[in-house]
């Protein structure tokens, strides 16, 4: 009598442990899928590029520019009055720099090829709301960093003159 209870357990973990199994499917037959990239991380550019209020005030010659806001990513720095100048830096980790190229490049901006140090990238310059914005981004492998500029009166033909010096600036100071 014992054993046809354990005789009906036994098929019973035979069929569990079927049904449980491949269902006829072997790793050939499955589509494989290709793993997400993970970008490797570029260097450290720093809060604000690792360039100091002070260093921005005079590089884009600006004397009245404070610090509007600083956080993780960006830094924006602001002068007062009405036709205010703006500085901007921001970075960018896992971004490709060819998507915020054909941003800008939408806008209807001049866009140029640049190489700073070793490191390509682009600047885009153009006139809107009354003053000349300059967008100055360099590649770091998966990531990018950029410097902009607007309200600016373009002097001596340079109209990313001060956003390429905060570049250089960065680029030196990167660890």
């Amino acid at each position: 009598m014992r054993f046809k209870p354990a005789v009906a357990l036994g098929l019973a973990c035979v069929a569990v442990s079927a049904a449980c199994g491949s269902g006829g499917d072997d790793e050939s037959s499955r589509t494989a899928r290709t793993p997400p990239k993970v970008s490797a991380l570029g260097p450290f550019v720093g809060e604000c590029g690792h360039v100091t209020d002070d260093e921005v005030r005079s590089t884009a010659g600006l004397p009245a520019v404070s610090a509007v806001f600083r956080n993780a990513v960006g830094c924006n720095w602001q002068s007062a009055g009405t036709d205010s100048a703006v500085v901007t830096f921001a970075s960018y980790r896992g971004s490709p720099i060819e998507r915020e190229r054909a941003w800008v490049e939408s806008k209807d901006r001049t866009v140029e090829t640049v190489t700073v140090q070793g490191h390509t990238g682009f600047q885009s310059y153009g006139t809107n709301f009354g003053g000349t914005t300059c967008d100055f981004a360099i590649g770091l492998g998966d990531d990018f960093f950029e410097w902009s500029t607007f309200g600016y009166t373009v002097v001596g033909g340079e109209p990313c003159g001060s956003a390429r010096r905060l570049a250089e600036m960065t680029l030196g100071r990167m660890r």
